[in-house]
């Protein structure tokens, strides 16, 4: 006989305080309730019920094995609900935020094949080059160019880009070309920055 049938139905007959009601509850007959029950006490080789004509109730055992058995039944339900979670159709809120150069190029195409296999999903999509705390603010995934500084997030890398030093030409006709690195130190430069408070450009020279 099933352990888990047998389980449920001692757990359902303590909780209903009798083998009618948990007949009831469980939609089965009352004397499928009772062999099912029968059958426990055979297994466990004790007494589990102090029983009268108007009620049942746990002895001393049964009450200890109550508690253990209604968190494997608890377990078991969760297990079942976690299965059928992941075969249904997401649905809900994403909330993401995208690095805002990377953002712009790319998540159009990727968020347009998203959302039309799964239409039932909206997403709030914010472009950003600030740090952000991914769980106090409530981000489900963020993407930034760089490497990561919070090590206890989970980071994949997904695509590489390359960064170039550009002027314009307004601007090399007026101070001339830098050849080699150590010219830059006679040149403007404009830093970007990345704090917790958001982006700032700096002028240099």
């Amino acid at each position: 006989m099933d352990r888990l049938t047998e389980m449920e139905a001692f757990a359902t007959v303590v909780d209903q305080g009798g083998f009618t009601d948990a007949a009831r509850k469980t939609g089965i007959s009352k004397s499928a309730v009772s062999k099912h029950f029968s059958g426990l006490e055979t297994r466990l080789g004790a007494r589990s019920l102090n029983r009268t004509t108007r009620r049942a109730s746990p002895t001393e055992i049964g009450l200890a094995y109550y508690d253990r058995a209604r968190s494997v039944l608890n377990d078991a339900g969760e297990a079942d609900a976690l299965v059928s979670s992941m075969q249904s159709a997401p649905t809900g809120m994403l909330s993401v935020s995208f690095a805002t150069d990377f953002g712009s190029m790319h998540s159009s195409p990727v968020l347009g094949d998203f959302l039309a296999q799964f239409p039932d999903v909206s997403v709030n999509l914010e472009l950003d080059n600030r740090y952000i705390e991914m769980i106090s603010e409530g981000y489900d995934a963020a993407t930034r160019v760089g490497a990561m500084e919070d090590s206890s997030l989970r980071a994949h890398q997904i695509a590489e880009t390359t960064i170039c030093m550009v002027a314009s030409h307004g601007y090399l006709q007026g101070v001339g070309r830098p050849r080699r690195i150590g010219d830059l130190g006679a040149h403007k430069l404009l830093h970007y920055t990345n704090q917790a408070n958001g982006a700032v450009w700096k002028m240099t020279s």
